[in-house]
């Protein structure tokens, strides 16, 4: 014989929500889906030739600049300097081409007075292109 379940009085009343809440579901995916967001780009100078973009390069010029642990603690690049004075006239005359970038690399022992002096000169004379090479610490 077959055999019926009496039906509860809990499911009798009340419609079954899972079509329901995956219809939304889908129509919800659909819109994002098609909705017209707006395409972010960033503008971008090619070169049309190799010869420009040789040109360019060449003609940026890097100054390094070095602060050390021991006297004399400024270098620009082969040169030492023992007087923050004599460091300063020689570094504002090497700057006056505004195409030069500057690399700073500070020795991990090296007191923080000399990089602190060379950054507010830096700020004074509104010196923006300019590296500071940090290490990375080892793990």
């Amino acid at each position: 014989m077959i055999k019926c379940q009496k039906p509860d009085d809990k499911t009798l009343g009340s419609p079954e929500l899972a079509p329901l809440i995956d219809i939304i579901f889908m129509v919800v995916v659909f819109l994002l889906i098609t909705a017209n967001t707006p395409l972010l780009t960033l503008p971008i100078d090619v070169p049309s030739t190799d010869k420009e973009a040789t040109l360019s390069v060449a003609a940026q010029t890097e100054l390094t600049i070095t602060i050390t642990a021991e006297q004399p603690y400024w270098h620009i690049d082969k040169s030492a300097f023992s007087e923050w004075e004599d460091f300063k006239q020689a570094l504002l005359i090497n700057t006056q081409d505004k195409q030069k970038r500057l690399t700073i690399a500070a020795d991990k022992t090296a007191p923080t007075e000399p990089l602190l002096k060379l950054l507010s000169l830096l700020d004074q004379h509104k010196i923006t292109n300019a590296q500071i090479i940090m290490q990375q610490q080892s793990e």
